[in-house]
């Protein structure tokens, strides 16, 4: 469905019923894996997304045993339906153990690959950023339950609003009537411009209104677990694409050149998607034709992709006269960015901002390999014929970049200078700043067990960018609850080889939440692991205590102290470095952690370190962390209570000595504690010392978001 100013027409009812032909023929029905389909148990509906890729809901191939279905596709020039064996290549959340439909985690979507190639229509799947729309119609086709025997099913439904908003991972809610069991996972399409832009998911097993999940949910498929991150230097020297063990990237790059190559003189007698999409009348951002755009996404596509979300929102965010809407999921592939173009629609429509898009990823950063200078070739003669309509000035001015690209080439240069980042467009030179991302966590006095929280993006310049929220969260499930938006916001920040640093911004009394320790996903390593997490106190202004040795003709300016320490903890030259020191235990054992005046007059090169060395002395120095936090210390090492006990406290001593003391300056302690659980992640070693350690690292010249801040939209 499009909505108000699209500039789209309505095609008349022939485009109608191919777009209807078109959809059936690529949608499928799936059964238990087995010989002989029809005795199989029914499971559901799907669709193939690219040549020999179906899409469906992971709850309808709940059933695969083994992961493991039997996909059926519909007649075609070979003669009636034919079944085919299929593998589960992924499910979204992975590895769920739900049981039913209406409990089944969002976004319920699983990928299966067919295990032999057949031949199939493909449907076109939409490449603009997370549709929402409040009113008109949206098609199906799929297969349902009737009479004992799955049939084939299609019609229109009313589009009534949304579930779960305007936030991520919102779905659409579709009225009409009630749907039959086994029609989840059939392909939900815009009938107007003609493409997929959600998956179809009935409310119960026996029938009820659906949803449709949007189908940019497909952008938070995980890399293959235990696969680096898409590195375009690390293959053969003359491969391009996508990284095998990314299956977004796989899947839409075949995708894209599955439709591209339909448009081929000879590759079809039927009318395609392309084709029918011309018939309908839309044209993609006011400006491309159908035919343009699909020759530009298969162009795209034979590019490896952006090495990093992160890489390809820079691209974006550096467009002239451009405002990058925040998107979750965030673009990821090329076509994504693409897609983003449409929403900066004006009255003289996206072509400058189109040209110059493909431009940039034609000079992004990548491996120089004779089938990469042909695709960046093709994408140029792309450029110059799209560029036509822009005058002889913006295409001369294209030329010249394109010659210093190459040159670049040819030098053996460093690629991409052809575009910049970070910086407004006419800085030349400047790159991204970089990120780090803030978990705040704001804990409900009357609901001791549940707790609000936020995510956000924080440039070091202090800009936040929101990126999701919740209320009410359980502490228990916590973990589990925020897995999916920090892995969102991760994807947004990392580069190649440079996770971000992971901000858990805590209540004073929360402070032991072991943030460091949860995983992201079953089977992966702890976030610690992955990433430099830290620590900083969200109510720092609220801790409580009294000035016990300043009185009232002895103002303490403690914002001031608490800089000053921090800047001769952080002193570039190297001047005092650090100094770790156990308060709380010595060769005697415990002993209490000093009074609040003893602690502000500590050297600046101080690191304070809390050992716990045993729970009997919990309320002699309960207070003793925000104690310390008082005092004015941004950097802080202590081991959590609930802490694994075949660490001796000597062993800890001596580890935190060794790391403090040995530290290049208070700043390198982050990378440290990060690089000390990575080597905790493959088994016992001379880090074991560090497990259930946490490091406060709070900057007071980066002051944490007021809640307002927090929750109100960029």
């Amino acid at each position: 469905m499009t909505g108000p100013g699209d500039g789209s027409r309505a095609g008349g009812r022939a485009a109608t019923h191919a777009l209807r032909d078109l959809a059936r023929a690529a949608t499928v029905r799936i059964h238990r894996a087995g010989a002989g389909y029809a005795r199989q148990e029914f499971l559901g509906s799907g669709f193939f997304i690219a040549p020999n890729w179906v899409l469906t809901c992971a709850h309808v191939i709940r059933g695969g045993e083994g992961g493991e279905v039997t996909v059926v596709c519909p007649a075609g020039r070979l003669g009636g339906p034919y079944a085919v064996p299929g593998r589960v290549a992924a499910t979204l959340p992975e590895r769920a153990a739900h049981a039913g439909p209406d409990d089944w985690p969002d976004p319920d979507l699983a990928l299966v690959r067919l295990r032999e190639p057949v031949e199939h229509q493909c449907l076109y799947v939409s490449e603009r950023p997370v549709p929402h729309y409040a009113e008109g119609r949206v098609y199906y086709a799929g297969w349902g339950t009737m009479g004992g025997r799955p049939q084939p099913i299609d019609g229109f439904l009313p589009v009534h609003g949304t579930v779960g908003g305007w936030s991520a991972g919102a779905r659409l809610r579709l009225g009409g009537d009630e749907l039959p069991r086994g029609v989840s996972g059939a392909p939900v399409i815009d009938p107007v411009r003609g493409e997929v832009v959600g998956v179809l998911r009935t409310g119960a097993e026996q029938g009820a209104d659906g949803t449709a999940i949007g189908i940019e949910r497909l952008r938070t498929l995980p890399v293959a677990a235990g696969a680096p991150p898409y590195d375009p230097h690390r293959d053969d020297p003359n491969r391009s694409g996508p990284d095998p063990d990314d299956l977004y990237q796989t899947v839409c790059h075949a995708h894209d050149r599955y439709h591209r190559d339909r448009q081929l003189p000879g590759a079809s007698e039927w009318p395609t998607w392309t084709d029918v999409q011309a018939e309908l009348g839309a044209r993609p951002g006011r400006v491309l034709s159908p035919h343009e755009r699909v020759d530009l996404l298969g162009r795209l596509a034979d590019l490896s992709p952006p090495n990093s979300t992160r890489g390809l929102l820079d691209i974006l965010q550096s467009l002239p006269d451009f405002r990058l809407p925040t998107l979750s999921p965030a673009p990821r592939g090329w076509r994504d960015g693409l897609g983003a173009l449409y929403e900066n629609v004006r009255h003289g429509g996206t072509l400058p901002l189109v040209v110059e898009y493909a431009m940039r990823v034609m000079t992004a950063e990548r491996r120089a390999t004779p089938h990469t200078l042909d695709a960046e070739q093709a994408l140029w003669e792309w450029i110059m014929r799209a560029a036509a309509p822009l005058g002889s000035g913006p295409r001369g001015e294209l030329a010249r970049r394109r010659a210093r690209h190459l040159d670049d080439r040819l030098r053996g240069g460093e690629p991409g200078a052809g575009y910049r980042t970070g910086g407004p467009a006419g800085e030349p030179g400047r790159f991204a700043t970089r990120l780090s991302v803030q978990l705040q966590i704001d804990h409900l006095a009357w609901d001791p067990e549940h707790c609000d929280w936020s995510i956000a993006t924080v440039r070091p310049d202090g800009e936040v960018t929101r990126l999701d929220e919740g209320q009410g969260a359980g502490l228990a499930d916590l973990a589990a609850r925020l897995a999916g938006p920090l892995a969102e916001a991760f994807r947004r920040c990392d580069e190649p080889g440079r996770p971000v640093a992971l901000y858990a911004a805590l209540p004073q009394h929360l402070l032991d939440l072991p943030v460091d320790e949860w995983r992201l996903r079953p089977g992966a390593d702890p976030l610690g692991g992955e990433r430099p997490v830290l620590v900083r106190c969200a109510d720092r202004d609220q801790l409580p205590g009294e000035d016990d040795g300043h009185g009232a003709g002895f103002p303490y300016d403690e914002d001031f102290a608490r800089r000053e320490r921090w800047r001769r903890l952080h002193d570039p030259h190297g001047r005092g470095g650090a100094r770790a020191e156990i308060l709380d235990s010595g060769d005697s054992g415990h002993r209490p952690v000093p009074p609040l005046s003893v602690l502000r007059s500590l050297p600046a090169a101080v690191v304070p370190v809390l050992c716990r060395e045993d729970d009997r002395y919990d309320e002699e120095d309960g207070s003793a962390l925000s104690r310390i936090i008082r005092a004015g210390y941004g950097v802080v090492l202590w081991r959590r209570r609930r802490r694994p006990s075949d660490v001796p406290c000597g062993e800890f001593h001596r580890g935190a000595r060794t790391t403090v003391d040995e530290a290049d300056g208070a700043a390198e302690l982050p990378a440290l504690m990060h690089g000390l659980r990575e080597r905790m992640g493959r088994g016992p070693t001379e880090s074991s010392w560090a497990r259930g350690v946490a490091l406060l690292y709070d900057d007071p010249d980066q002051p944490l978001p007021g809640t307002d801040d927090l929750l109100e939209a960029p």
